[in-house]
């Protein structure tokens, strides 16, 4: 008996670039950090641990964004954190463990549709990272896990963080484009929502296991967005690569 295959819906955009969210759009940062924290920290909860860091992502970052401190790339924001997180778990951790910790956010697995995805698109398109991270993370990522930057662009840039409006305007001023020939693509809609804001196009992937069984799970596709889909290997096949 034959299968019915699924139709893929190839759509033409007028774009140049793609400019990729990382953390949980292209790689799995959740079971990367439990990995290296239940390595390093025997006897801590490594879930809860992680799912506390990434908690203090977000808030470290608006510090910055509201001008409370100056700017702080994300391994310093991380390693701050951390020294919080160790007095909250009730535990302590040598410089070298905690640099060790530190740099699990540097070597985080990609999700399995990334890197065939990314090397397809590649083909056709400039694809660039744009992420919270700071450049030496990004580069040390893209080695790990394999990720075929053409560009490795990062907030650490422009001075800002997501979802500020310079990281946008910034991402296509350096590319090169008008902003509406660049595509975000992203797992979180607020990064989309802002870079629309901006006048770029917008393609969401749909990520559900990146908070952990336990979260909450995000939208399964995001209305405003000009594509959701459920993998970078599907964008791929929706732009006809």
């Amino acid at each position: 008996m034959l299968l019915a295959s699924r139709t893929v819906r190839v759509v033409l955009v007028d774009i140049g670039a793609l400019v990729f969210d990382v953390f949980g759009t292209v790689v799995d940062w959740r079971s990367g950090v439990v990995r290296d924290v239940r390595r390093l920290l025997p006897g801590v909860d490594a879930e809860a641990f992680a799912d506390a860091w990434r908690g203090k992502y977000v808030p470290s970052m608006n510090r910055v964004r509201r001008g409370e401190q100056p700017w702080t790339p994300l391994d310093d924001l991380h390693r701050a954190s951390l020294g919080e997180l160790l007095a909250e778990f009730g535990t302590d951790a040598p410089d070298d463990v905690r640099r060790e910790l530190v740099l699990s956010w540097h070597r985080l697995d990609p999700w399995p549709d990334s890197v065939a995805g990314l090397a397809r698109l590649e083909q056709r398109y400039v694809i660039a990272s744009l992420s919270n991270g700071n450049v030496a993370l990004l580069v040390d990522m893209a080695e790990y896990a394999g990720l075929p930057w053409n560009r490795v662009l990062s907030a650490e840039l422009f001075g800002h963080y997501k979802p500020d409006p310079e990281v946008y305007d910034g991402a296509a001023r350096l590319l090169g484009l008008p902003p509406e020939r660049v595509m975000l693509v992203a797992a979180h809609v607020y990064d989309l929502a802002a870079a629309r804001a901006r006048g770029l196009r917008t393609a969401y992937v749909h990520r559900p296991d990146e908070d952990g069984p336990a979260a909450a799970r995000p939208p399964a596709t995001d209305p405003e967005a000009d594509f959701s889909v459920a993998s970078l290997t599907e964008l791929a096949a929706r732009l006809g690569v």
